[in-house]
C-alpha cells in the first residue's frame, strides 16, 4: 500500500503583509485545484491512498467530491477524522495522525509557518511543502502535478531516498533548560509587546535575527542575516546577527516589492548543536519563521540551539531523477 498525506492550510498567504507589500495571495479555491492535481498525478504514478487533512473551508473535501463528479477519481480518498478547531492545531494534530496512519509522504500547502507546523509533529515521514504566498522561505513554489509525481516515486520506494531526502536545520528554543518551540528558518527578537496578527513586519522593532538558513533571493526576515553572510542549507552551521546597532548599513529584501535599509553588527556563526543564551534587555515578542509566538519580559533569558533535527525533506528534482533512472515511467 503507498499512501499520500496532504495538509493544506486555508488560512495561509492573507496575513498582514499581503497589506503592507504586494505579496501574492492564493486563495482557497485554487488551493482545491492544487490538491486536484497532486491526487490525479499520484494516482497515475502508482500511489494507493490519500490521507487529507479536514479543514474550515473543506478543501480535501472539495477535492475528493469534484474528482469524483467528474470521473477521474480512482483512488480511495479519506478525510482525517479529527476535531477541527481552526487552527495551527489542526496541522500539529494532522501529521501525528497521518504518521500513525502510516503514510509514506506528507504534503503539506501553505508558508513558513504551516511548515513549522509540520515539523513541531513529524518525525521519520518525508515531506514536501509547497508555497502558496510569497514571503516564504522554507516551502518552494511546485507545480502540484510534479509534487504528485515526486510524492508517488517517494511513496513507491523508487528511489534512494539517501540521495533524494535530507534533514533540513531547525532552531530549537529553550527557557529554563526546556525546549519550548521550534523554527525552521529564523527567530526573531521584537520591541512590539503584542502578538496582533502573528505576521511581524516592522523592521525597526527588531533587536536580533537568528537564522538555520539565510540568503539574499529569499524573501524575509532571514535576509537580514543572508545580505551580509550566506547560510546554506547543507551548512553545519546557522548565524545570529544584532539589529538597529552595529557599523553596516545593509539594504534587505524583507518582504515582496519591500526593500529597506537596516543597520547591522557582524553576524556570528553558530555551529550546530552549540547553545547560546541572550538576556532580554525589554519587554518584547519573539517571532518564529515570521509569526510571533512567544512573548517575553525584560531580564528573561533563552538559550537557542541550531540543530539538523528538522524534517526529512523531500528534493523533487533529485527524486524524479532518481526515478527515471529507476524505470518509474515505464509502462
Amino acid at each position: 500500500m503507498s499512501t499520500i498525506g496532504i495538509i493544506a492550510n486555508p488560512a495561509s498567504g492573507k496575513d498582514i503583509r499581503r497589506l503592507v507589500s504586494h505579496a501574492t495571495v492564493v486563495d482557497n479555491n485554487e488551493k482545491v485545484n492544487i490538491v486536484k492535481r497532486i491526487i490525479l498525478a499520484a494516482q497515475g504514478a502508482g500511489i494507493t491512498e490519500v490521507v487529507v487533512m479536514p479543514d474550515t473551508f473543506l478543501i480535501g473535501y472539495k477535492a475528493g467530491e469534484e474528482l469524483k463528479g467528474s470521473k477521474e477519481l480512482r483512488v480511495p480518498v479519506e478525510i482525517l477524522e479529527m476535531r477541527v478547531r481552526g487552527s495551527v492545531e489542526d496541522t500539529i494534530l494532522a501529521t501525528k495522525l497521518m504518521e500513525e496512519k502510516g503514510v509514506n509522504c506528507i504534503i503539506a500547502l501553505g508558508g513558513d509557518g504551516t511548515s513549522r507546523a509540520v515539523a513541531k509533529s513529524i518525525t521519520a515521514t518525508p515531506l514536501i511543502s509547497i508555497s502558496t504566498g510569497t514571503n516564504n522561505v522554507y516551502p518552494e513554489m511546485l507545480e502540484g502535478t510534479v509534487v504528485g509525481i515526486a510524492a508517488a516515486a517517494i511513496s513507491t520506494n523508487v528511489c534512494d531516498m539517501g540521495e533524494t531526502c535530507r534533514r533540513d536545520k531547525r532552531i530549537e528554543i529553550y527557557k529554563g533548560g526546556e525546549m519550548i518551540d521550534i523554527a525552521l528558518v529564523d527567530c526573531v527578537i521584537s520591541k512590539q509587546t503584542y502578538i496582533g496578527s502573528k505576521a511581524i513586519w516592522k523592521p525597526a522593532d527588531i533587536q536580533k535575527v537568528i537564522v538555520s538558513r539565510a540568503n539574499p533571493a529569499s524573501i524575509g526576515f532571514s535576509t537580514i542575516v543572508g545580505v551580509k553572510k550566506l547560510v546554506n542549507e547543507e551548512d553545519d552551521f546557522g548565524a545570529s546577527i544584532n539589529v538597529n546597532i552595529g557599523d553596516n548599513q545593509l539594504v534587505a529584501p524583507i518582504a515582496a516589492g519591500t526593500m529597506k535599509a537596516i543597520r547591522v553588527d557582524e553576524p556570528i556563526i553558530h555551529p550546530l548543536g552549540e547553545l547560546f543564551s541572550w538576556t532580554m534587555e525589554y519587554k518584547g515578542i519573539m517571532a518564529l519563521d515570521g509569526e510571533r509566538e512567544i512573548p517575553f519580559k525584560k531580564g528573561d533569558t533563552f538559550q537557542f540551539k541550531i540543530t539538523r533535527d528538522g524534517p526529512y525533506r523531500v528534493n523533487i528534482k533529485r527524486t524524479i531523477m532518481s526515478a527515471q533512472k529507476n524505470g518509474f515511467f515505464n509502462r
